[in-house]
């Protein structure tokens, strides 16, 4: 039996210790812990002792500890949170899994798809669950579109196709996005929003088998807004695919950072009975904006809404923004797996995956050659219980 999993049956609560309390920490994880019952933060570590000790004070965490060792060591901490930056990841992963507790991490899992593989090894080995933090594949909409195309909505599937974009990762960004810069720290938008997106897209399509990709840096010089500093960079900021699916469908993809108007995400689905269209006016997922599931059958019809059934929403009432709520999605269904030894929640072996399909792209960017795509499959259906 797991250590959270001994946690829940016998004391009622996750205990949850966190490494890293940046913007996302502040913004999304410790408000979600706070509003879902079935977990308590107790402990918190942060490079500054400041930042740590503003989250404890805000949302009543017990112990402020003075490493990342001290913390995964804590006898009352279950599940560690790695929230740390993705170049810190495997090292703090790491030192979880050899404490034998369950671990979350962010995605990007690592920055290489090697390092990601040896931590799906090495949490298997010690037994410890593990989850990566794709969370918008549990996401109401996204399960419910599952959901739609496997329940023959659009009859057989002919075309997906996604566009995403934001206005941030423009040339003049923010000193809390200097470390998306490099290309050795995995951080760009490509790869963060690219693994997002497209994991919950094809959690509810099915993965594609074959792609060709175009990776474009058009801001080869960045400039840190506040220093005035100007970085060089050779990390892309827009992605186009064109793929296949096994079934003889097609997939377009385009993702673009520094998008000053008109941003969002919008996903078309073409089947031989129907369409389907989902849009949201923020990528990010701001508090005033929400996804939209329109769709029809027949023929030269307007689209017509779709609300969200109330099944697949497992949440408490809140007013959290719909980006926040995808996380508490992904933390009620751990609660679920644990409780019904079901897999809802996303594990490294999802990040592995994502990891290798990227890699896939980078490959077909490189070489101009089309990319068979590794171990294509569809995933477990996520039922709406």
């Amino acid at each position: 039996m797991s250590s959270a999993k001994l946690a829940l049956s016998t004391r009622g609560k996750i205990r949850v210790g966190i490494i890293g309390v940046g913007n996302w920490a502040n913004f999304g994880h410790l408000p979600v812990l706070d509003l879902l019952p079935e977990y308590e933060v107790v402990a918190v570590f942060a490079r500054r002792r400041a930042a740590a000790e503003e989250a404890a004070a805000r949302f009543k965490i017990r112990y402020v500890l003075d490493s990342a060792e001290e913390l995964v060591r804590h006898p009352e901490v279950d599940l560690v949170l790695i929230l740390s930056t993705a170049p810190q990841h495997a090292e703090h992963a790491r030192l979880a899994i050899a404490a034998g507790k369950d671990v979350y991490t962010e995605w990007p899992l690592t920055t290489s798809t090697e390092t990601s593989k040896a931590l799906v090894a090495e949490a298997e080995a010690a037994g410890v669950r593990h989850i990566i933090g794709l969370q918008r594949r549990l996401a109401p909409t996204n399960r419910y579109l599952g959901d739609l195309l496997r329940d023959g909505f659009v009859g057989k599937l002919r075309s997906v196709r996604i566009h995403v974009s934001m206005n941030y990762f423009q040339a003049r960004r923010s000193k809390a996005l200097q470390w998306t810069v490099a290309p050795e720290n995995f951080s760009n938008v490509i790869a963060i929003y690219a693994g997002h997106f497209l994991d919950a897209l094809f959690a509810a399509t099915g993965r594609p088998d074959r792609i060709s990709a175009e990776l474009i840096n058009q801001f080869k010089a960045v400039t840190i807004v506040e220093t005035g500093e100007v970085l060089q960079t050779t990390t892309p900021d827009q992605l186009v695919i064109a793929g296949t699916f096994g079934s003889g469908a097609v997939l377009s993809v385009h993702i673009e950072g520094g998008k000053r108007n008109n941003s969002g995400i919008q996903i078309d689905i073409t089947g031989d009975q129907g369409d389907l269209r989902i849009t949201n006016k923020s990528a990010f997922g701001d508090p005033v904006h929400d996804y939209v599931i329109e769709g029809i059958h027949g023929d030269d019809l307007p689209l017509e809404r779709m609300p969200i059934p109330e099944p697949y929403r497992w949440l408490p009432p809140s007013g959290l923004p719909s980006s926040v709520l995808e996380l508490a999605s992904l933390y009620a269904a751990f609660v679920k797996d644990l409780q019904h030894g079901t897999h809802h929640a996303p594990s490294f072996a999802d990040g592995v995956w994502m990891h290798q399909f990227l890699d896939a792209v980078d490959r077909s960017a490189r070489s101009g050659n089309r990319q068979a795509v590794i171990e294509a499959s569809t995933p477990a259906r996520l039922a709406a219980e």
